[in-house]
């Protein structure tokens, strides 16, 4: 009888595709639903490079949480970090963006946190290299691209110059490849002849990959054809390469005879691997659960953690069967994390089966009119490929105001190879290391 006074209580970390999609599951259930998040909005990841380049603007790839979960009337939203969990009292420890710490009571938990950047033991590298998982470096990003051209604009020399017309990107994954072919753009299409001093045709886009091969998960035929389309675009690709050392001015990296070479780059953008974020762990501590080499928590084929079938693992901090980090594991766990918790609380006899994934391919843009889509036996690049590109995002992107936005700014940006987002603000920290940088006054 008391389930029928309290609703159960459902704590979901993270407010991306699984979170969004396990509270979706949820919206008729008998229960009440808290959203924790460390930001207060729904992120369409899979289009950052875009915010990045210029193309998209930040409300175009994200919307407000509770803007989005308006209509769910059992949904509560948290703005906090999770920090810690315990399984045993089933409490999640949070911190509020002030500091404040926050406890959060559960019946059912589903972690739905996600990935961040991983710099493979080498976090020095931060300072020098930023990643793209959230919003705050795409717009980083987008104010280094735009910044490195404006700035060899003024270079006291041609070496300077030359330095800042070079950007370096360190893995050849689809953020970038899709981030190497946007740069290519920018230079040799959106800011053409749009300055006195440089040719800003002549950047340098240097693309350094560890494998033989870029967007190696697409298969050899597929990344045949983008590493061609690349090249075509002027993209200088370093396959077999590993990154030794990183500074402000440039990049060391090692082929696989061990050869070092020094590349002078005064843009380096890191688009290489992922890590389990630290919450990961605290729920392995707390459970026993095992995590892989990334982080990633070994869940059962319920996506419960053994032991404990009221936490439930989804999304890129699960592992199962080898399932990539895509944007559509991430729906279709989250889904079926919500439905599981309303299969129990609704007391189903029928048992539920295993969780299966249904793949539905995977997908990379490279360049206006080029992209690569791979999608089970079917392979397609180049225009037709950019098509099928251009229907995926639309279909996912959240909210009729993004799709129609985005559609916009696409005709836009396809049409006349303009980019109305390139606005950029420099910090005001640059300005007092900037002046203590300059030499005293006689």
């Amino acid at each position: 009888m008391q389930d029928h006074v309290t609703p159960r209580r459902v704590v979901i970390l993270g407010g991306g595709f699984a979170g969004l999609f396990a509270a979706r599951a949820l919206r008729k259930s008998p229960v009440a639903v808290t959203i924790v998040d460390r930001t207060a909005h729904h992120l369409f990841q899979p289009l950052l490079y875009q915010c990045a380049s210029g193309i998209l603007s930040e409300g175009q790839i994200a919307q407000p949480l509770r803007g989005v979960l308006r209509r769910h009337h059992n949904v509560r939203c948290v703005l906090a970090e999770a920090t810690d969990v315990d399984a045993g009292a089933r409490l999640v420890h949070a911190r509020r963006p002030d500091g404040g710490l926050l406890e959060l009571q559960y019946d059912e938990l589903i972690v739905a946190v996600g990935m961040r950047q991983s710099y493979f033991g080498h976090d020095e590298f931060a300072a020098h290299a930023p990643g793209m998982k959230t919003l705050d470096d795409a717009l980083d990003i987008r104010r280094q691209l735009y910044r490195a051209f404006e700035m060899a604009e003024t270079a006291v020399d041609e070496r300077e110059r030359q330095q800042w017309l070079t950007f370096a990107l360190v893995g050849a994954g689809p953020t970038g490849v899709e981030l190497a072919g946007q740069i290519r753009e920018i230079a040799g299409h959106t800011l053409d002849r749009e300055f006195q001093r440089i040719d800003s045709a002549k950047a340098r886009v240097l693309l350094f990959e560890g494998s033989d091969a870029v967007l190696g998960a697409f298969g050899p035929r597929l990344a045949h054809r983008a590493a061609r389309t690349l090249q075509g675009l002027g993209v200088e690709l370093h396959l077999g390469t590993m990154v030794t050392d990183i500074d402000a001015r440039g990049l060391t990296v090692r082929d696989h005879g061990g050869v070092t070479t020094r590349f002078d780059a005064r843009t380096v953008l890191w688009t290489a691997g992922v890590e389990a974020p630290p919450i990961a762990a605290a729920l392995a501590r707390a459970t026993g659960a095992k995590q892989d080499r990334a982080g990633r928590i070994l869940v059962e084929p319920d996506l419960t953690v053994p032991g404990h079938p009221e936490i439930r693992v989804t999304g890129d901090v699960m592992s199962l069967n080898r399932l990539p980090g895509l944007a559509e594991v991430a729906i279709q766990t989250g889904a079926y994390a919500g439905r599981s918790v309303r299969h129990a609380v609704e007391a189903r006899t029928k048992p539920q089966k295993p969780f299966k994934y249904v793949d539905l391919g995977s997908a990379a843009y490279i360049a206006r009119g080029h992209a690569v889509v791979k999608a089970g036996p079917l392979h397609l690049s180049g225009f037709t490929g950019w098509l099928a590109w251009l229907f995926i995002h639309l279909a996912f992107l959240t909210g009729f105001r993004s799709r129609l936005g985005a559609v916009l700014s696409w005709s836009v940006s396809f049409a006349t190879s303009s980019r109305r987002e390139r606005a950029f603000t420099v910090p005001d920290t640059d300005a007092p290391d900037a002046a203590k940088a300059q030499p005293p006054q006689p």
